[in-house]
């Protein structure tokens, strides 16, 4: 189910938009890993530090969203894996990034992370669509 799981990921990637660059996926996906990384150590400063400031601004400080996040997107909070897809631009200045994610209970996710690329040229994360893999109900 796994296999099938990432082809159907990779497949639904292959025809939307264009590839992001070397440099953008691998800044978007250190963002991303700094902030997988400090969920798993209940960090919740450094979690927040990958957020876009609009996120910010919806949660004013590191434990809301923290909090948010636990209850929102517990397959990111903890997981059992967390396996990079593919990557494609959204613009100059966005990307969007998947990530195959098997939660602490077994089940299948897909994240669709976007991320912003901040005026003072570091990128960060603006959004995160989380959805069961294919064939797994809810």
């Amino acid at each position: 189910m796994r296999a099938l799981s990432c082809l159907v990921l990779v497949l639904g990637c292959l025809g939307s938009g264009a590839w992001a660059g070397e440099t953008e996926q691998a800044a978007a996906r250190a963002v991303i890993t700094r902030q997988a990384e400090a969920f798993g150590r209940d960090d919740a400063s450094t979690a927040y530090a990958q957020a876009a400031p609009a996120i910010r601004d919806i949660f004013p400080n590191p434990d809301l969203f923290l909090g948010m996040v636990r209850n929102q997107y517990k397959p990111v909070y903890r997981h059992r894996s967390f396996v990079f897809g593919s990557a494609r631009d959204l613009g100059e200045t966005s990307v969007s990034q998947t990530v195959a994610i098997q939660d602490e209970y077994g089940t299948d996710w897909t994240a669709e992370y976007t991320l912003e690329r901040q005026q003072d040229g570091e990128w960060r994360i603006t959004g995160c669509r989380l959805v069961k893999a294919p064939g797994i109900s809810a």
